[in-house]
């Protein structure tokens, strides 16, 4: 009730303030200021499951095929590399360098068993595809139900 006593133009600005102090924080959280800088390379990963297999695929930049490894060991993929800096080149002035470098792991845990020896991976166009198809016991199994005989 006392709220309506108070004139509009005095409480608007003070709302909209608050309202934007919280827009920004917001905003802020949501895209963070870029904290990354320096810190070391980790590269980006997709998993997707189909019917037959899991496929992972790893956003590797920059990398060769043989500067990566992949094990399946504890139940998981393991990717582990390292994405070694570019030198300066004289004569150039480098203004910004975001670009992340060093060493890197990643784990991806595997919801069910697979078939090792039938693992496949590809690397094309920095971009490394993992194919691993599941084992025949995890495979769903269709029962068929048949009509009782009279």
């Amino acid at each position: 009730m006392l709220r309506s006593l108070i004139p509009w133009r005095e409480t608007f600005p003070a709302t909209f303030s608050r309202l934007e102090e919280e827009m920004n924080r917001m905003m802020e959280g949501f895209w963070g200021e870029p904290t990354w800088v320096g810190e070391t390379f980790v590269p980006t990963i997709n998993m997707v499951e189909a019917e037959n297999e899991y496929e992972v695929t790893i956003d590797l930049p920059g990398l060769k095929p043989e500067e990566v490894n992949l094990e399946l060991r504890e139940g998981g993929l393991w990717i582990t590399g390292e994405r070694r800096e570019e030198k300066e080149e004289k004569g150039k002035t480098f203004h910004r360098m975001e670009r992340r470098y060093g060493s890197f792991r990643r784990v991806i845990p595997l919801p069910e068993a697979v078939k090792e020896e039938k693992v496949e991976a590809e690397f094309r166009h920095g971009v490394l595809t993992v194919k691993l198809p599941k084992s025949e016991k995890i495979k769903p199994k269709h029962i068929e139900v048949k009509a009782e005989a009279n």
